[in-house]
């Protein structure tokens, strides 16, 4: 099956995580297919903490994809945060 998750990357105590399309086999920052967007929790306030290619997002959902439940609450509130 394929899976819309989070990929880790950063320092110890500095977390960056890439949006990516895998393989649900594959380990949690191993291979993936394309990275969608990126998620950055300690962004400071001239920086963007959170980007979404949402055409690629629903190319690879209109494919099959399933969103796992962090990259489905991220999206949501990416939608929110765009309508406003």
């Amino acid at each position: 099956m394929v899976v819309i998750r989070l990929a880790r990357s950063g320092a110890k105590k500095r977390p960056f995580f890439n949006m990516v399309v895998t393989d649900s086999r594959n380990r949690r920052d191993g291979r993936f297919v394309e990275r969608v967007g990126y998620y950055n929790p300690k962004a400071s306030a001239n920086e963007k903490g959170l980007v979404i290619d949402t055409e690629r997002l629903a190319y690879w959902q209109g494919k099959g994809a399933q969103l796992s439940p962090t990259a489905a609450r991220l999206v949501k509130q990416a939608a929110v945060a765009k309508a406003a």
